[in-house]
């Protein structure tokens, strides 16, 4: 018995237009000779709002491109395509009503047997929800790094955002030979504040505080930062050690025009800081770290000393 060997398949270029037609990537080909578009799918038309027979040189696909986007797409895609690499791009079309939809287009580049160029063929994909859905999360990343600088109470920086802020003004005064100052401000018998009004109005007086601190400030490069349970620190470039004191002198009264009522303070009958300040300027191979432990030890002195009151390293 003889076997009939089966129908070889002839190609259908109809199934194959119905079924790119069909997909929700747009399909297109260009030919390198004349840059001309040999097809453009419909779909463009529903995307973009341009009929397809409104493609017709690539200096139509070039000014479709949104003018912030064009030449560097533009450059990109004709040296890839220069150079037979095939590529993708991602870019903003204007539509036909002056909206813009972002695009992803992958292009093949199709070469003759001798390996000159002779078509790009290719594929457009709207891509703008997955645009939108990473703004969104970049959006979201940036919130969540603010929120990880800040201190959740008081709303100041935190002691991670003062470490990078001390790092890098450090830095700059070993660089520009300028003084940098550190002020390090305890509120007095703050546990015994808790202890009498509770927690609630603990929390209260430290938000009141750390704002008026956070008031006195003038210039972006200062710092206000909460550097423990009652404890705050402020970084300040550029002072003389007079404009320091004086400054620190200006912390002490702002809280202490609160007149936030404190019974058990030993001191007065209201909330009181006191203050240690140290000013230097640092030398090449010195660290920040020397900064802040003569600051904290000019604070422990004016604790010790009486409170309610600034101490100056010098």
């Amino acid at each position: 018995m003889t076997r009939q060997a089966p129908k070889q398949m002839e190609p259908d270029s109809a199934v194959y237009k119905t079924l790119l037609e069909s997909t929700k990537a747009i399909p297109w080909k260009i030919d390198w000779a004349t840059m001309k578009f040999a097809y453009v799918g419909p779909q463009i038309e529903a995307l973009l709002g341009w009929a397809p027979e409104s493609w017709v040189s690539v200096e139509d696909w070039a000014m479709r491109i949104h003018a912030e986007d064009r030449e560097g797409v533009v450059n990109f895609c004709v040296a890839q395509s220069k150079a037979g690499v095939d590529h993708e791009a991602d870019y903003r079309a204007i539509t036909r009503d002056g909206e813009h939809v972002w695009i992803r287009d992958v292009v093949h580049v199709v070469r003759k047997p001798d390996g000159e160029v002779e078509a790009l063929i290719g594929f457009m994909f709207d891509i703008t929800e997955r645009k939108k859905n990473e703004a969104r999360l970049a959006e979201l990343q940036k919130e969540l790094e603010a929120l990880s600088y800040r201190d959740g109470l008081t709303n100041v920086a935190n002691r991670r955002m003062f470490d990078s802020a001390l790092e890098v003004e450090w830095a700059n005064a070993v660089r520009n030979r300028t003084p940098l100052s550190l002020f390090m401000i305890d509120i007095d018998y703050f546990k015994q504040y808790n202890d009498h009004y509770g927690h609630v109005e603990g929390d209260k007086a430290l938000q009141l505080v750390a704002n008026t601190l956070r008031a006195q400030m003038r210039r972006p490069t200062d710092i206000c930062a909460r550097y423990g349970g009652e404890e705050f620190v402020m970084l300040i470039p550029g002072f003389t050690e007079e404009q320091a004191e004086r400054f620190a002198e200006r912390l002490r009264t702002s809280v202490n025009d609160l007149a936030i009522a404190h019974a058990k303070s030993s001191v007065q009958e209201h909330m009181t800081i006191s203050v240690g300040v140290c000013t230097m300027t640092p030398d090449q191979g010195s660290e920040g770290k020397t900064l802040l432990r003569i600051a904290d030890s000019a604070l422990y002195r004016a604790k010790k000393h009486g409170r309610n009151r600034i101490q100056s390293a010098s």
